[in-house]
């Protein structure tokens, strides 16, 4: 995804940015690339040479630009599913609205791996979120040896946490209805792993808007509280975001 950038990519863009824009350019929040062109006589030529390097040109007006994302199992160890494997196999689906202007408005994407939600799937049209289901496994054995228990107790935001002894050792166990599997105990306790391959998925939002335009700005709801990873194409929710997408094109208003 373009998130994930080599240098040979990011010095092309710059060697580009040198000869069509005067050197400059910028990633926006989506991590499309914007070239700052003054001469309305280099836009085209611009257009062609990215075209020709096998970069396509799209993104903007009444159309969907590239999803924001978070790391996924690229690096976040708290992740419940993948990020830029479910973003690359989405956007190969819904090309056609990132280079044609064929919806309603603009449409944002959003991909977060875990509801620590490093994305903006909380102000997104629609929204991918990985979901945890499972309560973090305690490695009573282990706690003591990896783990400071007053500081995995003080990490829980929600307080599910509590020390606890089992078999004569300090440990802690978890409150299941104040468990939001946010992964933070995990973050500073290796002993409490939280990730399952048979158990994490992912979740569809709608509705999200940050912006104060016409309506003032709304968190996204819920619409599919649960899709299992299928990995590598993620099949079912690129089905699904689709399906979203195509009713919104049809019966939006204009």
């Amino acid at each position: 995804t373009p998130r994930l950038a080599s240098i040979e990519t990011i010095r092309l863009f710059a060697d580009l940015a040198d000869e069509f824009s005067g050197g400059h350019l910028r990633w926006t929040s989506r991590n499309n690339v914007e070239f700052l062109v003054t001469d309305e006589s280099k836009v085209e030529p611009l257009i062609e040479h990215l075209k020709k390097e096998n970069y396509p040109v799209g993104g903007m007006g009444a159309a969907i630009s590239n999803p924001v994302h978070t790391q996924g199992w690229v690096h976040c160890h708290s992740a419940a599913t993948d990020a830029s494997g479910v973003v690359k196999s989405l956007m190969d689906e819904l090309f056609p609205y990132f280079e044609g202007q064929k919806l309603p408005a603009k449409l944002r994407l959003a991909f977060a791996c875990c509801l620590n939600m490093c994305g903006a799937v909380h102000c997104s049209d629609i929204a991918i979120l990985g979901v945890h289901r499972r309560l973090p496994q305690i490695k009573h054995d282990l706690m003591r040896t990896q783990c400071e228990i007053p500081t995995t107790v003080a990490s829980c935001p929600t307080g599910a946490i509590r020390p606890k002894t089992v078999d004569g050792k300090q440990s802690v166990e978890v409150i299941e209805e104040q468990c939001m599997f946010c992964a933070n105990c995990y973050t500073v306790c290796p002993a409490m792993t939280l990730n399952d391959p048979e158990m994490d998925g992912v979740s569809i939002w709608v509705g999200g808007k940050v912006s104060n335009a016409r309506s003032e700005p709304k968190f996204s709801k819920l619409a599919i509280p649960y899709i299992p990873n299928n990995p590598p194409r993620w099949p079912e929710v690129v089905n699904a975001v689709k399906n979203i997408v195509e009713v919104y094109a049809a019966d939006a208003r204009r």
